[in-house]
């Protein structure tokens, strides 16, 4: 695939619109320094591109009483059946987060459940109807998640982080809350007018409600979502293995991946491993030279990795909606 290439302007809108992707065309025409029309025009045209594929909402499921479970699966070489599996995992309203993958696993999945219990049934009922194509898989519980802004667009240092994951707290919403979340997921830069058209609602109530939902953390921020293919980068999950780590250790940790330029994620887990780093890299020696720039400032703490080139991912796929009561 060729690369397209973006000029300065484009990476400053991208910028911008990673870190609040309601921001208005006029206070972005400020930040890039152009015209509301010529901001308007440029977004368009990445949208036609195919730069820029959607503009997303992040939700934090555990402040709506759900736990995030993790499933990691190594699959067999049946092509059809293969994309029947993952069809069925993007019509499924529980998936949080789905990815496809080469590497260590084929497949990786997030899946939504108030409780152990809950998620055994949700888990086995799936996946015994897949069992010919499983070859292995493993199974982990999110901790938490720190997400950075798209740093790589202008090679920043600094920038915005969200949190989702932690303590889970039941807030409890209504119908409404949960119809502005569906459609914000993957629609996030929906006008607030028509958006509450299609709630059936008015714009100072729909206002209201996205302030509570940013108030009790189960709405995050507003971010894209790019091709990066298009861009000339891979996204590359690299699943690490400690030897140790203290307080002092996971905080330098954080903070190298915090001001990381390629950085996207940083993932704690209950699993065979403590975490999970995710990042973009021009090649896979781009990847390499990061991941042993990591394991040469930590010796002593990383004992060894894997890793996986995401091929696909896609959050909330199901309608783009979070599970409702």
């Amino acid at each position: 695939m060729a690369k397209e290439l973006l000029d300065l302007t484009d990476k400053k809108i991208l910028s911008e619109l990673d870190k609040n992707c309601r921001i208005s065309n006029a206070s972005l025409a400020k930040k890039a320094r152009k015209s509301r029309e010529a901001v308007k025009y440029r977004i368009a045209m990445l949208q036609k591109r195919g730069i820029l594929t959607r503009f997303i909402t992040s939700i934090n499921p555990s402040k709506l009483g759900y736990y995030i479970f993790k499933v990691y699966l190594k699959l067999e070489n049946i092509p059809l059946e293969r994309e029947k599996f993952f069809d069925e995992l993007k019509k499924n309203p529980d998936i949080y987060w789905m990815g496809i993958s080469d590497g260590a696993f084929d497949c990786v999945f997030a899946i939504l459940s108030k409780g152990i219990p809950e998620y055994f049934e949700k888990i086995n009922f799936l996946l015994s109807k897949y069992k010919h194509l499983i070859v292995s898989k493993v199974l982990g519980t999110m901790v938490d998640t720190a997400q950075f802004n798209k740093k790589f667009f202008l090679q920043e240092r600094e920038g915005k982080s969200a949190a989702w994951g932690g303590d889970v707290v039941e807030n409890k919403i209504d119908s409404l809350d949960y119809k502005i979340l569906s459609i914000l997921a993957n629609n996030a830069r929906i006008p607030t007018a028509q958006l509450a058209r299609t709630c059936g609602s008015t714009m100072q109530i729909v206002r209201s409600r996205i302030k509570n939902l940013e108030k009790k953390g189960i709405i995050l921020g507003y971010r894209i979502d790019v091709d990066f293919n298009k861009l000339g980068l891979e996204f590359f999950k690299a699943i690490i293995y400690f030897r140790t780590l203290s307080k002092k250790d996971e905080k330098a940790l954080f903070e190298w991946m915090r001001t990381h330029p390629d950085s996207l994620y940083y993932i704690r887990s209950l699993a065979p491993w403590e975490v999970e780093f995710e990042f973009v890299a021009k090649s896979y020696q781009h990847f390499n030279s990061i991941i042993n720039d990591l394991r040469k400032r930590f010796p002593h703490v990383i004992r060894n990795y894997e890793h996986l080139i995401m091929i696909h991912e896609a959050w909330m796929p199901a309608y783009g909606s979070i599970p409702s009561e």
